[in-house]
C-alpha cells in the first residue's frame, strides 16, 4: 500500500485540491459539540481536511503513511502535528485523544485490519471519545469491479483492494462504540483521468462508551 501512495502523491500533489471533505465539515460541528480538544487523524494525507480543525483551534495530530504525502500536508497545514508510518503501526499513549477523524482509509483494509485500526483507535481515544469515519459504499460505482479477495472487497484499481460497506455492515464494525449518527455523503471530486465525479460515501458517528469529556480545558501537549 506504501508503494502505492507514494507514487499517487508523486505524481499528483494535491490529489483532491483544498477543499475539505463535507463530512469535516459535519465532524467538525460534532466535535465542537462534545467540547473535543485533542483530535487524531488517521490517514492524513496532504492535509486537506486535518486543515480545517487546526485552523478551528483543536489541537490536530495526523498519522500518514507516505513521505511524498507529508512533504505537501506540513507546508499546507503547519499547525497540525504530522508523524510518517502506517497506521497500523503508530500508536499512542491510551486516552490520548477526544476524537478520531478518518476519512476514507478504513476500506482500504483487509478484515483483520480494519478490525485492528478500529482496536487501536479506540484505545487512544478518552472515555467519551467521539470517532467519525468516513468510507466507499456499495453505491459506488465501482462497486463489485476488480477481482473480489473478500467478501464485498474488489480490487477495482491494481494494488488498491476496497471493502464497501452497507450500512449493517459498517454499524457491525463498530459495535464496540454507541452509534449516534449514519449517513451518507455526497463528496465532488476532480482529479486524473476521472475528470469531474461524485462519490457516495458513508459515514458513521460513535461514543468509546465511558464518561462523558470533561468540558473546558486546554489541548494536551
Amino acid at each position: 500500500m506504501k508503494e502505492y501512495w507514494e507514487g499517487r502523491f508523486q505524481r499528483e500533489g494535491k490529489i483532491w485540491g483544498e477543499t475539505p471533505s463535507t463530512t469535516a465539515r459535519r465532524a467538525l460541528e460534532i466535535f465542537r459539540q462534545h467540547a473535543a480538544k485533542d483530535i487524531l487523524v488517521p490517514g492524513a494525507g496532504y492535509g486537506r481536511n486535518t486543515r480545517l480543525f487546526s485552523e478551528a483551534g483543536l489541537h490536530t495530530v495526523g498519522v500518514e503513511i507516505s513521505s511524498e504525502a507529508l512533504a505537501l500536508a506540513r507546508q499546507f497545514d503547519p499547525a497540525t502535528e504530522f508523524f510518517c508510518g502506517s497506521v497500523l503501526e503508530v500508536s499512542f499513549p491510551a486516552a490520548s485523544f477526544d476524537a478520531v477523524y478518518c476519512f476514507n482509509l478504513l476500506h482500504l483494509f483487509r478484515r483483520r485490519d480494519r478490525e485492528k485500526l478500529l482496536a487501536a483507535c479506540r484505545g487512544m481515544l478518552r472515555k467519551g471519545g467521539i470517532v467519525f469515519f468516513v468510507v466507499f459504499c456499495e453505491l459506488e460505482d465501482s462497486f463489485g469491479k476488480g477481482a473480489q479477495v473478500e467478501p464485498n472487497t474488489f480490487e477495482s484499481k491494481p494494488g488498491r483492494p476496497v471493502h464497501y460497506f452497507t450500512e449493517a455492515d459498517l454499524c457491525e464494525h463498530f459495535r464496540a462504540f454507541d452509534i449516534v449518527e449514519t449517513g451518507l455523503a455526497k463528496d465532488h471530486e476532480e482529479h486524473g483521468a476521472e475528470g469531474p465525479h461524485v462519490h457516495t460515501l458513508r459515514y458513521i458517528c460513535g461514543v468509546n462508551r465511558g464518561e462523558a469529556i470533561a468540558r473546558g480545558g486546554g489541548a494536551s501537549a
